[in-house]
């Protein structure tokens, strides 16, 4: 029988993202009063310079260094605290995650996401496979494992099409390909590197897709007790191709709420398809010609600036109620409407050595502003962003709606620069 204590209960986290994002659920967990237990198989990315070091260390109580690929050795590194009656939840931010921890909260008996329905979602084949299965609509795609099979199945679903690995995050590794060269150098490139860019082992072959002609929204929702709860859908801004990287988001939506409607309708078909029973999701939506088109799922809590935007605009402290949620209370999702709000992100134009950073003072100056990060100095090696992880800074900006919200949060971002060369 485990050993009860009156000692605060602990909350572990295992991996996250990069950045101040990262470090959110952890804040929450304090706020609630928790101790905080960090699982990472590399305490370094999160420790990248002296500022960062003391914020990780500021809201967390202790490291633990763990396969965090393997949940089998994540519930041994948490074991002692289960067995002390301390441990209230385990949890993750990052989708490369998402699995591991869903089958460490089972092997615990904690509060968390079926490893079914997180395995599935996790895995951009499987997710295809679940939802065609239920007749929501996607893209047309063919998984490839090999370079004359990509190049067919380009030429089936018709060019430009999108090659991409099926289980990275953050658009790492996904391409617009407008010729067979195209899907055949990407291909290899995919192919040649067995690692995901956490470490993890990729599933084999790439998803050669339909390329979807519309705009991307992501439908954002909670589920308690087999009741799933709409936080609304985010407006999303991509760069140019043939990347895929998000530049902006606008939260609520300024779309119709008809078009949202049908957003969020295939959003929960999706869900359903994949069983997914418990906690945040993160839906993709692709909205073309012929209607909405399931993009992905993301089984956690949404990433980049859009919590914050939730909470700018509807109260809703969405990391700590995912905390509550985690350790087995009741979270409050209550929506008290009260603006909106919009995210930019800041990018270079050169690949290279920065040279300086400009703006952040004017930034801060424009009306409605309420965050602005750059982490990027002179010195700093960057590159025209490929990829989510590759952006360098974001601003936040609230208004009374969102076209107030978003014209605000653009006018900070042009105030910022990044020179760099060669």
């Amino acid at each position: 029988m485990p050993h009860h204590t009156t000692a605060p209960g602990v909350f572990a986290v295992v991996e996250s993202g990069l950045g101040a994002f990262g470090r959110t659920p952890l804040e929450a967990a304090h706020e609630l009063g928790l101790r905080t237990v960090f699982v990472t198989d590399d305490v370094s990315r999160y420790t990248p310079d002296a500022h960062a070091g003391e914020a990780f260390a500021a809201c967390v109580d202790e490291v633990i260094e763990a396969d965090t690929h393997d949940s089998a050795a994540v519930a041994t590194a948490l074991e002692g605290y289960r067995h002390r009656g301390e441990l209230r939840g385990v949890y993750t931010t990052t989708d490369y995650n998402v699995p591991v921890v869903a089958e460490t909260a089972q092997a615990l008996g904690l509060p968390g996401l079926s490893p079914a329905a997180a395995h599935t979602a996790r895995n951009k084949l499987s997710t295809r496979q679940a939802a065609q299965a239920a007749q929501v609509p996607v893209p047309d795609w063919t998984w490839a494992r090999s370079e004359d099979e990509a190049v067919d199945a380009a030429q089936r679903v018709g060019l430009p099409c999108v090659v991409k690995p099926m289980t990275e995050a953050g658009s790492v590794g996904v391409r617009l390909c407008r010729t067979t060269q195209d899907v055949a150098e990407h291909y290899r490139s995919i192919a040649d590197v067995p690692t995901d860019y956490r470490g993890g082992r990729r599933t084999p072959g790439v998803l050669v897709e339909e390329y979807l002609v519309g705009f991307e929204v992501s439908v954002e929702s909670v589920t308690v007790n087999g009741e799933r709860t709409v936080l609304g859908v985010t407006d999303k801004a991509l760069g140019p191709h043939p990347h895929f990287v998000e530049l902006g988001e606008t939260f609520p939506s300024i779309l119709p709420d008809s078009v949202q409607g049908e957003c969020v309708d295939v959003a929960l078909a999706a869900l359903d398809a994949v069983k997914h029973d418990f906690g945040a999701a993160h839906v993709e939506i692709k909205m073309t010609a012929g209607g909405p088109r399931l993009i992905e799922i993301n089984a956690r809590m949404p990433g980049a600036q859009i919590t914050r935007l939730v909470r700018e605009s509807t109260g809703l402290h969405l990391q700590r109620e995912m905390v509550r949620l985690h350790t087995g209370r009741a979270p409050d999702l209550a929506l008290h409407h009260r603006g909106a709000a919009a995210s930019r992100y800041l990018t270079t134009h050169e690949s290279g050595v920065v040279r300086a950073v400009h703006g952040i003072d004017l930034a801060r100056r424009v009306p409605g502003v309420v965050h602005v990060d750059l982490h990027v100095a002179p010195g700093d090696h960057v590159r025209i962003a490929e990829n989510n992880v590759d952006v360098l800074g974001s601003v936040v900006a609230v208004g009374r709606d969102s076209g107030e919200a978003a014209r605000r949060a653009d006018a900070a971002v042009g105030q910022l620069g990044v020179e760099a060369g060669r």
